[in-house]
């Protein structure tokens, strides 16, 4: 069953598959099922032990030749060289050890998040088991609060909407409805099926189970997870070049001088009085003084500095070495939400018939009512989209950025529009009171409230999706007089809110009915029946306010971003568009297309494309593997349970600080204020860093291969020797 697409199939077939039916499954078929599939767990792989974390922190081609130096320091009584060399060894060594031992919880707390009870029909009886216990052709009954504890087809949903940010990356709650969708229908967009490790946020459902355990979506990121190996950071890779040939380079050179020495009749080998003169102890003491020990201790200090400067700049570092590769970043794949934008829904603007009024920071609309009470169009809209809202302002005192505001996010944006211009809900409740409602859901699209006018009339103020009001209303409001909707102005309309969703804005349309205070208030389509359209609410993510200049400012300093989302192709091409980056047929591309080219192909195109729309975690693997194959440099952002292995993946992994923890315990870098422009700090933080070590390392070889120098050259010339091997050693 594991290539079933449950969402594309109809329920009596799904159900069919799983063999099973609403009631639940029996308790035999329960046991019999958990033999065939197991727990519904991740697997509790044994972490590595502490012996094993510290053996592989010697693993290192530097490390080898300091142990080197140590036992020929050692050989030679050169006893405080041994310690110096052995100190720096065992910081190395322990500063290795922290923070490999601190990576390992990432997965554990991975499967923590499982690990919850469920309530299932058992025998056709409710009852409450362990989730863990749950098995394929279970059903499951979620209300709000409930986590969701295995990957699940929606029976029934009553408004039900899920809170699925951990695995699809995106804050709003996503409404859920039971209807089979297209095969091909993206995982961010299946609004028919739940997933573990998610949340509902409110309504109920009745789900059957169809995978548990590794088979779930979070399952095969755990597996993502393992399964993808993390590789050496530019410096990791120039000091394994280094020590290579630095070994090379001092076991020549000391063979060189011995046989320099044996050549011209020097003693290879001497004790006693002219143990001094022996080419044997010259050329391990040469050897000894040629090795660079302070060099780990150098860069560790360097990249403890660079850390601390780092962190003024609000991004955390969890792998030390993380600061240095930062320098070296030449691709930055960045998400959209919460990094590059405010990561919450804003009006930008209110759409009549007649005009935009823009609400941007700035506007000067203002709830102004003439002297008769008479609302302006754009100021009806702004009523209705009160009125018809749930939403709480708690501290309407403070200022908008600090705002906390209880509801829907939609809603809550809406609630802020009207606080900007100087009304709330509570305000015009007082005057016109809410007598019913009905609720907004997917399969509805659409939300009205039934409100006092007064002692004889009642007024139905509605808000919903454009083509669901305008398929109902008879009338449309111009310039403060009801006007026939015709079907020119119709086709206008359309037409407007056609040419603004294509910009990348959320619209709203808002329409309202005035009725006998005696009819009766019902919940189907008749509400909306003959109701006066008054135009739509113009809703998005707005862009951060230094996010512009940042994306110049990494391009010019040679550094390509790339945005990878989650969202629709046309938000994505509309922020792009604001941050000033050309939109073409070739630079964007939808996880759906992506799933269609070869791996080769895609490193063949990964050049050409700016902007990925419509991608899971397995596509944001791809693009980072594409990039590294072209020997680029990849720094990853992510928030998500679902970014984890490509935070993990890319040469260096940015969580963001509002983010799950598990992809905080997966990255190298924390971004403590989710912002774009720490980013761009942080990478000129680490062009220092690695100036810093290359000034270092060139410093302490110069040093040291002096002596190097000056022997060979007294061989070479046939000169006595200069220094002593004693001298060098002390």
């Amino acid at each position: 069953m594991d290539d079933v697409r449950w969402h594309a199939e109809l329920l009596p077939k799904v159900l069919k598959k799983l063999k099973t039916q609403k009631a639940g499954l029996s308790v035999a078929q329960v046991e019999e099922r958990r033999k065939k599939f197991g727990q519904n767990a991740l697997p509790k792989e044994k972490p590595p032990g502490r012996s094993a974390i510290l053996i592989a922190q010697f693993k290192s081609p530097l490390v080898y030749v300091l142990l080197a130096a140590a036992v020929i320091s050692a050989v030679l009584l050169d006893w405080p060289d041994m310690l110096i060399i052995a100190a720096a060894v065992i910081v190395n060594v322990v500063l290795g050890y922290y923070q490999e031992a601190k990576a390992n919880r990432a997965m554990m707390h991975l499967k923590t998040l499982v690990t919850f009870r469920a309530k299932v029909l058992r025998d056709g009886r409710e009852v409450s088991v362990n989730s863990t216990a749950l098995v394929p052709g279970d059903v499951v009954l979620l209300r709000a609060g409930d986590k969701i504890t295995a990957d699940g087809r929606l029976l029934d949903a009553d408004n039900l909407t899920v809170i699925e940010a951990a695995l699809t990356g995106e804050s709003a709650p996503s409404r859920k409805t039971a209807a089979e969708l297209p095969r091909g229908t993206a995982l961010a967009d299946r609004e028919n099926m739940v997933y573990s490790g998610t949340v509902v946020a409110s309504g109920r459902a009745t789900v059957v189970v169809c995978t548990t355990g590794t088979k779930t979506e979070i399952g095969q990121i755990s597996r993502l997870i393992s399964e993808t190996k993390e590789e050496p950071t530019p410096l990791q890779r120039q000091i394994t070049s280094l020590s290579k040939a630095l070994t090379m380079l001092i076991v020549g050179i000391t063979g060189l001088i011995v046989i320099l020495g044996g050549w011209q009749g020097r003693p290879i080998i001497a004790v006693g009085a002219e143990a001094h003169e022996s080419m044997l102890l010259l050329a391990a003491a040469v050897a000894v003084s040629a090795i660079p020990e302070g060099l780990l201790i150098a860069i560790t200090v360097i990249l403890a500095i660079g850390m601390r400067a780092i962190l003024k700049e609000r991004a955390l570092v969890r792998r030390l070495i993380a600061t240095e590769t930062l320098g070296s970043v030449s691709i930055i794949c960045t998400d959209k939400t919460g990094t590059l934008t405010e990561g919450r829904m804003e009006v930008e603007r209110l759409i009549t018939y007649r005009e935009h009024v823009s609400l941007n920071h700035g506007s000067d609309y203002r709830w102004a009512p003439d002297g008769g009470g008479r609302l302006k169009d754009h100021e009806l809209i702004t009523k209705i989209s009160l009125l018809c809202s749930n939403a709480t302002i708690e501290n309407p005192e403070e200022q908008l950025e600090d705002l906390r505001i209880i509801g829907d996010p939609t809603e809550a944006a809406l609630a802020a529009a009207g606080l900007r211009a100087g009304i709330t809900r509570l305000a015009l409740e007082r005057l016109q009171p809410r007598l019913g409602e009905i609720t907004f859901n997917s399969e509805r699209k659409w939300m009205a409230t039934w409100n006092r006018l007064d002692a004889k009339r009642n007024v139905i103020y509605i808000k919903g999706a454009p083509e669901k009001l305008l398929r109902h209303a008879r009338f449309i409001r111009i310039d403060g007089q009801r006007e026939p909707l015709t079907a020119s102005r119709r086709a206008g309309l359309k037409r407007q809110y056609e040419q603004l969703t294509g910009q990348g804005l959320r619209l709203l349309a808002f329409s309202y009915r005035q009725v006998s205070a005696n009819v009766t208030f019902t919940d189907d389509l008749t509400v909306l029946e003959g109701a006066t359209v008054v135009g739509f609410a113009a809703l998005k993510d707005p862009l951060r306010p230094e996010a512009k200049e940042m994306f110049r400012l990494t391009r010019q300093a040679g550094i390509r971003p790339i945005i990878v989302t989650g969202d629709h192709r046309l938000t994505a091409e509309a922020i792009v568009a604001e941050l000033g980056l050309a939109i073409t047929a070739h630079n964007v591309i939808e996880g759906a297309d992506l799933d269609a080219l070869s791996d080769e192909e895609l490193q063949a195109r990964v050049a050409e494309i700016d902007v990925y729309a419509r991608v899971e975690p397995r596509h944001k693997l791809r693009i980072i593997n594409a990039w590294q194959q072209r020997g680029e440099v990849v720094a990853m952002t992510g928030d998500g349970v679902n970014d984890a292995p490509a935070l993990k993946a890319a040469d260096v992994g940015l969580a963001l600080g509002s983010g799950t923890d598990v992809a905080k315990e997966t990255a190298d870098i924390i971004l403590l204020d989710d912002n774009f422009k720490t980013i761009v700090t942080a990478v000129e933080r680490g062009r220092v860093i690695f100036e810093n070590i290359r000034k270092v390392v060139l410093y302490l070889l110069s040093d040291s291969f002096s002596e190097i120098i000056l022997i060979t050259g007294a061989l070479l010339l046939k000169l006595p020797m200069p220094i002593l091997p004693a001298q060098i050693l002390w």
